[in-house]
């Protein structure tokens, strides 16, 4: 069996039973439970939800995107191995130490699979929330370009890239187009204030103004843990994306949860932090895909300039990178992921099939 057939490429055509039609992202697949087995599995399983919750099965598949391009390798290497177990076992591993520490809940009720989630019907916090702990990337590249104000936050002069900030910095942007806010343009990722989230909360999904609170409350915590964990390891939290939603308990109460994925190499900044203490930036994230990528290419505009998309859809789709380049991105993921969780990240054989049994045996979700 070849290294290309344990990548879980594609996952959306699964032969999982569903009430509606699978929605395929960047990276995961969601399938939604229709109403009879998401009811029986909460009752089977004893999920603390209310019994007649949506669920759905989330399936992560070991795709790579970048740019806003999906990228392939040589050989039928449709993705990187690992990279989806390895996003899986991150997340589970922050979200279980979150619960342990009194911070919140995620999404997720039971993981049958290192590539699958059961998880919980959400309603999003329309808010990409972000922390940062360094200036680099795109902040450092309006910093140097003369910006001294961030969501409102005014910086001081003076700073160098890849400083580490004073304090912990919060820039949340808009998850989605946002229409009828006023001074929030109608477009998706566009920077926001705490300002204009508490003015306008109902329209960011919050269910009271006072959860704006809450929300940062979980943002800082949350990066704070993780933070402390990665230290650790000599590992250096630089910047991340989290995501929160609601969801009700089986006692009726809502509560504020987190959602998607934390603390991953695909959601944040990880650097090594002997190099960095060398000055040097080593990545343990997805950023040092980018980077590679803009190294391989003789024009990097193409992957920077969003007004030559085409040119880069075309370059995603017609240029199959070389082994080696998915295999070091392998040992970037695997590597940051086994520090964190303490154990080996296992390839599956044959993950398509393996999924499937497991979720049609068990759990009785397979036609």
């Amino acid at each position: 069996m070849s290294l290309a057939d344990k990548v879980l490429a594609v996952n959306d055509h699964l032969p999982i039973r569903t009430g509606a039609p699978v929605h395929s992202g960047k990276v995961r697949s969601v399938y939604w439970l229709n109403e009879a087995d998401s009811a029986r599995l909460v009752a089977r399983r004893g999920y603390d939800v209310a019994p007649d919750a949506p669920l759905a099965i989330m399936v992560i598949s070991d795709r790579i995107s970048a740019f806003d391009c999906i990228w392939h390798g040589e050989g039928g290497m449709n993705g990187v191995p690992g990279k989806g177990a390895a996003l899986n076992a991150i997340s589970n591993y922050w979200f279980d130490r979150f619960r342990e520490q009194g911070l919140a809940d995620s999404h997720i009720l039971e993981v049958p699979h290192p590539l699958v989630w059961i998880v919980q019907k959400a309603r999003p916090v329309r808010i990409e929330a972000i922390a940062r702990r360094y200036i680099t990337g795109s902040m450092w590249r309006a910093y140097a370009n003369g910006e001294r104000e961030f969501c409102g936050i005014k910086m001081p002069d003076g700073l160098h890239r890849d400083q580490q900030l004073p304090d912990l910095l919060i820039t949340p942007s808009t998850k989605g187009i946002l229409e009828g806010i006023p001074g929030v343009p109608a477009v998706d990722d566009v920077n926001i204030t705490r300002g204009d989230i508490e003015k306008n909360y109902q329209a960011f999904n919050f269910s009271k103004v006072g959860d704006v609170d809450r929300y940062e409350t979980l943002l800082r915590e949350g990066f704070e843990l993780i933070s402390a964990r990665l230290a650790e390891l000599d590992q250096i939290f630089v910047d991340t994306k989290f995501e929160f939603g609601y969801v009700n308990d089986k006692a009726g109460n809502e509560k504020l949860i987190y959602m998607d994925e934390v603390g991953t190499p695909d959601s944040s900044r990880i650097w090594d932090g002997p190099s960095w203490r060398d000055g040097r930036v080593v990545e343990n994230s997805k950023e040092g895909f980018r980077q590679l990528l803009l190294n391989h290419f003789p024009d990097p505009d193409i992957l920077l300039n969003k007004e030559r998309m085409q040119e880069r859809q075309a370059l995603a789709r017609d240029n199959a990178l070389p082994a080696d380049v998915l295999m070091a991105v392998s040992a970037t993921y695997t590597g940051i992921a086994e520090k964190i969780i303490g154990k080996p990240i296992q390839l599956a054989d044959n993950p398509e099939t393996e999924i499937v049994d497991v979720l049609g045996g068990e759990y009785g979700l397979v036609d």
